[in-house]
């Protein structure tokens, strides 16, 4: 590994999602100059990779897109993609050192073109995560369609080294010899924007998910409906069918203790709903049931969008779902028990998406040396001050912006964001002391 120093920055964002790119932007446009770190290979955290948003359907890759293409331009924005903050120690009174690796892509990124003529040479297929292992990606490939930087990359645990990717691309961009560079760094101030995880379903046996292909998760039903979808049409996983039978089951690890996650995760609800609507557009014959303990609509305009959506035909039932069995014919039986009547009910459906619920993304915890950034009892970043000053962290001159502080959706999320780069700026200044 290769190590060298970098100069300094007046603030590190660590995290490339909605809040991070917010943060980001404000602090630029009044003149700081801002280093945002991200460790995958694109900006845009997930709200990329939505289909719409509620409750307004707005187009996700719409609102999200611009500022993705505004952060990567910004004159006083330097951008690190693929690459971690491993260590950030505070030297100073307004002082933090900062080590960051860059890992290598083994594709040179000032030379890639973005052309994909390594993709089409490359006989290794793999399962894509950016659609969420719904169909498959060549070991070399660039992230997704939107993707920024639109610079490709090589899965070096997958690729077989057959070098036709080296030899096909038109810019000589492909350098296997890449290390990963350790970069030092100073910077005034930080803003965490680490985002959430999303529960993995494996860990409820009962629902099926892993051995019944055509019980999904709602990211895997979000994909479908996107405009970049993986498919042209709603599809199950299990035989390539358009089902016209499909349930959802809400409060999937969440609010459930037996899963470590007793809270509730705010947005399962609404984008449940969502997709509810989306579906029965593309499908407008299918029939849509979603299994609930209590729908939470509680801002703005989220009622009118639930009363939306009975009005539509989606309909609702109260019932904690017990388990799930495939019969031979890939379909699913679900039995639950239907709360408002006390009895125990079988349903038969086609497709079944599970509503995952919000964890805390708490990895960027152990980072920091000297002082402690302390989490809360659900591991999300404790905000110091909740209502007074929420971006507030345990550590004088970082900050928290976005869901890194806990669930919260997309409009929270931008002012969330707006708090923390304010508060960002007044460190900056010295009137936030």
């Amino acid at each position: 590994m290769n190590t060298m120093n970098k100069g300094s920055y007046d603030a590190l964002v660590i995290g490339g999602g909605i809040a991070g790119e917010e943060a980001a932007l404000n602090l630029a446009n009044m003149g700081y100059r801002v280093l945002m770190v991200e460790k995958d290979y694109s900006i845009g955290g997930k709200m990329i990779h939505l289909s719409k948003v509620f409750p307004t359907l707005d187009c996700a890759a719409c609102i999200t897109t611009p500022k993705v293409s505004e952060v990567a331009r910004h004159p006083n924005i330097s951008l690190y993609t693929y690459s971690e903050v491993k260590e950030v120690k505070k030297t100073g009174e307004r002082d933090f050192h900062v080590k960051v690796v860059r890992k290598p892509r083994y594709v040179i990124e000032e030379l890639c073109t973005g052309c994909e003529e390594c993709e089409r040479v490359c006989p290794v297929v793999v399962n894509d995560q950016y659609q969420w292992d719904l169909v498959g990606r060549k070991a070399v490939f660039i992230p997704f369609s939107i993707a920024n930087p639109r610079v490709a990359a090589i899965d070096i645990d997958h690729c077989v080294l057959c070098g036709l990717c080296e030899k096909v691309c038109p810019a000589g961009a492909i350098d296997f010899t890449q290390k990963a560079v350790e970069e030092t760094l100073t910077v005034r101030t930080v803003i965490v924007a680490t985002g959430y995880r999303l529960f993995d379903p494996l860990r409820i046996p009962r629902y099926g998910f892993g051995r019944f292909p055509n019980v999904i998760t709602s990211m895997q039903m979000e994909r479908q409906l996107a405009p970049t979808r993986p498919y042209n049409t709603v599809l199950r996983p299990g035989d390539g069918k358009v089902p016209d039978n499909i349930a959802y089951v809400l409060c999937t690890g969440s609010r459930d203790h037996t899963v470590g996650n007793p809270i509730c995760s705010q947005v399962c609800c609404m984008y449940s709903i969502k997709q509810a609507q989306l579906i029965m557009g593309a499908l407008p014959m299918a029939d849509v049931t979603i299994y609930y303990l209590h729908i939470r609509a509680f801002g703005k305009g989220f009622c009118e969008f639930y009363q939306q959506a009975k009005g539509m035909g989606v309909e609702f039932v109260k019932g904690k779902i017990a388990r799930i069995t495939e019969k031979e014919n890939g379909n699913l039986i679900l039995r639950y028990e239907d709360i408002e009547s006390g009895k125990v009910r079988e349903a038969e459906h086609d497709l079944v998406i599970l509503s995952v619920g919000v964890l805390s993304n708490d990895e960027i915890t152990s980072v920091f040396r000297g002082d402690t950034l302390e989490t809360d009892e659900y591991r999300f970043i404790r905000q110091k001050e909740e209502l007074s000053s929420p971006a507030l962290t345990s550590i004088r001159g970082v900050f928290v912006a976005g869901a890194a502080s806990g669930p919260m959706d997309i409009p929270d999320s931008i002012m969330s964001a707006g708090a923390a780069s304010s508060e960002a700026a007044a460190y900056l200044t010295g009137d936030r002391k």
